[in-house]
């Protein structure tokens, strides 16, 4: 994905990502963590957020910082990483709240073109995934590399 993004500060096997958002209120760490779900399939839950003083996600944070999408699309290329690690998985993924998932969903939207033709996204309406589209209002995603 050729979207600007920050630079991954630190990773940790592939499930456990830091970077530093730069914007209004100056630096924030952030965190990304991949959480197994299911082992059978593999299913993981993608979860982000602030880092808090006890260096975990802060899921309610809201950091205003002026990036959003520059946030977004480094959330995004975590999945590179952790997709060569994990290429059979499952990641899903919902915003803590309606408005968060909608966030998820714009970013989507907006960078869809740009995703690399080997992740399939998914949105889930009423306990059925279906192909991400365009304007349908999803409760939650599900990405995957693409089966060959």
């Amino acid at each position: 994905m050729d979207i600007d993004r920050y630079q991954i500060e630190n990773n940790v096997n592939s499930v456990y990502f830091e970077f530093i958002s730069k914007g209004n209120h100056g630096s924030i760490v952030k965190l990304v963590k991949y959480d197994l779900i299911y082992d059978d399939p593999l299913v993981f839950n993608l979860g982000f957020g602030d880092k808090n003083a006890n260096d975990e996600i802060d899921f309610s944070a809201i950091s205003n910082n002026g990036d959003t999408e520059k946030v977004l699309s480094t959330v995004a290329y975590t999945l590179v990483d952790f997709f060569d690690v994990y290429p059979t998985a499952i990641v899903y993924f919902v915003g803590l709240t309606k408005n968060r998932t909608r966030l998820y969903q714009m970013g989507i939207s907006k960078f869809i073109s740009l995703i690399p033709k080997e992740f399939s996204i998914y949105g889930e309406l009423d306990g059925v995934a279906q192909r991400f589209k365009k304007g349908v209002n999803y409760n939650s995603f599900i990405i995957r590399k693409s089966l060959k």
